[in-house]
């Protein structure tokens, strides 16, 4: 399927490696259209409608904020055409100090264990993957990005530092105030995609399609789509300058913007 809308893509303003700047140009090198800006916990600060229009590309703003579930697990939803509450700003800029101080603790950790010197500080916007490709980057250690993760500073590995989070009814409560559209993202990317999928019984959406890497049966998806009366949404979690490898047709673009409530 030719991708027109890519709904979930990082930039600077948090983990991503492109800058706002560079999207469009790269957004029309993938013959996409339409991308949505998700930074995580952030709202972008050069993004100030909830939909705009950069070098003729749509881009709609959005965030991805994390959440824990009733059951314990931590969840991630997508709000669609962002403005900024003054809830949502008054829990963005606490969810971004606990960054900032779990992002230190992380490094100061990974430097005591390995030996290394990081020359990484905290900020806001900071996460693991800029810790990773700290790791990857310095000559004196063997780990690359993904052993990085999986041996140092991934959940249950020596340097992880669990994050500060809201409930997932508050949260769903701040993105529906702030946001025209809010979903579940990558339902089969949690331990429990089942307990996952039911959350979406409070949503408005669901993605669709997501670059899992492997196969995954769609039909639960669907399913949740059917008895909860979801839109569709789609995207590549894009983190680096590569789009429009998973995302939406130009119809079903059509269908997620006539339902995003501005």
């Amino acid at each position: 399927m030719s991708v027109f809308a890519d709904l979930h893509v990082h930039t600077t303003n948090s983990d991503g490696s492109m800058e706002l700047s560079e999207v469009p140009a790269v957004a029309r090198s993938a013959d996409v259209s339409v991308v949505a800006v998700t930074d995580h916990d952030r709202l972008h600060p050069d993004l100030p409608t909830p939909v705009t229009t950069i070098e003729g590309v749509t881009i709609v703003h959005g965030i991805e904020l994390r959440a824990e579930a009733p059951d314990g697990q931590h969840v991630d939803l997508l709000g669609y055409g962002v403005y900024p509450t003054p809830e949502l700003i008054a829990e963005l800029e606490r969810l971004q100090a606990d960054r900032v101080e779990r992002g230190q603790a992380i490094i100061d950790c990974v430097e005591d264990t390995l030996g290394i010197d990081l020359d990484l500080e905290s900020r806001e916007g900071l996460g693991r993957p800029h810790i990773a490709r700290a790791i990857d980057a310095n000559p004196d250690t063997k780990h690359d990005f993904d052993s990085a993760f999986a041996e140092v500073i991934g959940t249950d590995e020596p340097c992880y530092v669990a994050r500060d989070i809201p409930s997932f009814e508050d949260a769903v409560s701040l993105l529906s105030e702030s946001s025209g559209l809010v979903g579940l993202a990558h339902p089969f990317r949690y331990s429990d995609p089942t307990s996952a999928l039911a959350l979406t019984s409070e949503l408005d959406a669901v993605e669709r399609y997501y670059p899992y890497g492997r196969e995954v049966d769609p039909r639960p998806i669907e399913r949740a789509i059917a008895d909860n009366n979801l839109v569709p949404t789609g995207g590549s979690d894009a983190h680096g300058d590569v789009l429009g490898e998973a995302g939406l047709s130009k119809e079903e673009y059509r269908h997620f913007r006539s339902a995003v409530t501005l």
